[in-house]
């Protein structure tokens, strides 16, 4: 879609709820240094955070202005990280999932905590144009590239989809008819919160001056990047690993075979998370690994750990 084209289609906000809605019944090899495209947060030593952002629209080549996948990221019990993409992102099996899956089905509460602590991890991907960043004042009016969790999205849908009479809908990603986003992150009880994160009135995108906005469109990010294997020019090379390479890497993590019909009784395993610092209170803790920027973020809101399970309980 074209910049031309993209104020004559501004409303359709139905098309970005179904597919979110649809979305919702479905189920890394992460980079391993900075990566410059993506903006994330600063929060102070209490934990706490401020910032405004807008959300922008898709770009030509894609058909939403998000995308999504999932990961793994834990520490097994031979010390070393398993931080990799799940191929569930491409609908295909994943043999972490798949072990995870006969673990929670074998009947053995043990079996199902370490299946808790290995689950895979939700992340929703979108462009952004970073309004107020009072701690990085530099960022102010430029494009990157954000990652956030459900916690979030749900806010996103919100105003899509309101949930009381007499509220109008809102595209949040829509130059002329958006909203600002203002992000205040929390550290409640140890945990990072984004309850009090909302959107403020809708509001034109830079006064509906076309210049600017078609400016800050031609500066928005492909984001098939992260969920088209193999994708060309891709700031990582190689974002998903084949089954095999999977399989060989959780074997080499977890220090024991993963065959079919294998259960996990090792003692080693139950000890394998850490506590975080800051982790999202309505989600087990989730470790990530303190060598790997933007491998495995502070807070991962993550998708739901039980529903998950029990939909695979229900497949087999």
């Amino acid at each position: 879609m074209s910049f031309a084209n993209l104020k004559s289609k501004s409303m359709d906000i139905s098309s970005l709820v179904s597919a979110a809605t649809q979305a919702s019944g479905q189920t890394s090899n992460t980079n391993k240094y900075q990566d410059d495209r993506k903006w994330k947060p600063t929060v102070d030593e209490q934990g706490n955070g401020y910032a405004v952002i807008r959300f922008l629209p898709a770009t030509e080549g894609q058909d939403l202005p998000w995308v999504r996948y999932w990961d793994h990221a834990f520490k097994g019990p031979t010390g070393q990280w398993y931080i990799e993409r799940s191929l569930t992102t491409l609908g295909q099996n994943d043999p972490l999932g798949e072990l995870n899956s006969r673990l929670w089905n074998s009947g053995i509460e043990e079996d199902k905590e370490t299946a808790r602590r290995q689950k895979r991890r939700l992340h929703y991907v979108t462009n952004i144009q970073v309004i107020n960043d009072p701690s990085n004042p530099a960022n102010n009016g430029k494009t990157f590239i954000y990652e956030f969790g459900k916690k979030i999205f749900d806010k996103i849908m919100d105003q899509m989809q309101p949930e009381f009479p007499g509220e109008t809908p809102v595209n949040p990603f829509d130059f002329w008819g958006g909203a600002d986003f203002e992000l205040k992150i929390r550290n409640v009880a140890g945990y990072r919160n984004y309850d009090k994160s909302d959107f403020k009135s809708p509001s034109a995108h830079l006064g509906s001056d076309e210049t600017k906005l078609e400016a800050v469109y031609n500066t928005l990010y492909d984001l098939n990047e992260f969920i088209v294997p193999d994708y060309p020019n891709a700031h990582d090379a190689k974002w998903f690993k084949t089954y095999d390479e999977l399989k060989q890497k959780l074997e080499t993590v977890l220090g024991l075979a993963t065959g079919a019909g294998s259960t996990i009784k090792n003692e080693a395993l139950a000890q394998t998370a850490e506590a975080a610092p800051i982790r999202e209170a309505s989600e087990p803790t989730v470790v990530s690994a303190p060598s790997v920027e933007s491998a495995a973020p502070v807070s991962s809101d993550g998708d739901d750990t039980l529903s998950y399970f029990a939909q695979m309980a229900a497949e087999d």
